[in-house]
């Protein structure tokens, strides 16, 4: 296969620890043991912004960076992948990255991977089904398109009708298969991150409760993807892009790193 990009592992670096860092770094693990999963299958891995490297003539094949979207990395994904290139992932070395720090933060990048992320899916959907990503990436693309987009903007309006009406939600039984894979998913990236730690009960406990932590963290993604796709139905493209603060490391933090 031609490799057309790599994509590096991530960790989250702030110089000044806050009670968002463990949970952007559990949801981080997740990811990554997404990619790894999806990627031996004949999956698509994706590019993440921070650490992917891409290989010149891949992107001159491709157009070059697109300047009609807010998440370049996402949309290159697609356009890599239908020009037949591969990408790669590589969980080691990690390349660090500044988490947000305040939940206004949090709301508009979230709301940002949200919007690229439909894009890129309008733009390109007639390619998409015409299979030509061929047939196991263009299942993993819509396996994932159901997982990450259609369920969670689903949810909201699902429970608030099952509340109204004394029921069961109707894609319960979907979304408890979701919830159980990203459970598995992120306890298992939880381990391999720690892998050389000593197997015993408090070494399992410990990650447990991250994952159940980081779960309940992510519940927030629900609450966007129901906005974003609100918006994007009656709003025309805007390529709203709000800049994430970046505060870059304490003189202190920098001097412990170099010891």
């Amino acid at each position: 296969p031609r490799v057309g990009a790599v994509q590096v592992g991530k960790a989250i670096g702030n110089a000044v620890p806050n009670v968002r860092q463990p949970r952007q770094m559990v949801q981080i693990d997740l990811d990554s043991y997404f990619q790894r999963q999806r990627q031996p299958v004949g999956g698509i891995a994706e590019l993440r912004g921070n650490g992917q490297f891409v290989r010149r003539c891949a992107l001159q094949r491709c157009g070059a960076w697109n300047e009609e979207t807010i998440t370049d990395d996402l949309d290159l994904t697609i356009r890599l992948h239908l020009d037949q290139w591969d990408i790669g992932f590589l969980n080691y070395p990690p390349v660090e990255e500044e988490g947000v720090t305040s939940a206004i933060a949090l709301w508009h990048q979230r709301n940002r991977w949200a919007e690229g992320g439909y894009q890129r899916y309008l733009d390109y959907w007639r390619l998409i089904v015409s299979n030509r990503l061929g047939l196991r990436k263009t299942l993993d693309l819509f396996t994932y398109l159901i997982i990450q987009y259609f369920l969670p903007t689903a949810a909201v309006p699902d429970c608030l009708m099952a509340i109204a009406r004394n029921r069961l939600p109707i894609f319960s039984p979907i979304t408890g298969l979701t919830v159980t894979v990203s459970v598995i998913g992120m306890f298992v990236g939880l381990r391999r991150t720690n892998q050389n730690r000593r197997l015993g009960v408090s070494n399992l406990l410990v990650p447990l409760l991250q994952t159940l932590r980081g779960n309940l963290y992510l519940l927030h993604w629900m609450v966007v993807m129901a906005a974003t796709t609100a918006r994007m139905s009656v709003r025309p493209k805007r390529l709203k892009w709000v800049k994430t603060v970046h505060r870059g490391g304490s003189e202190e933090w920098r001097m412990k790193n170099e010891e």
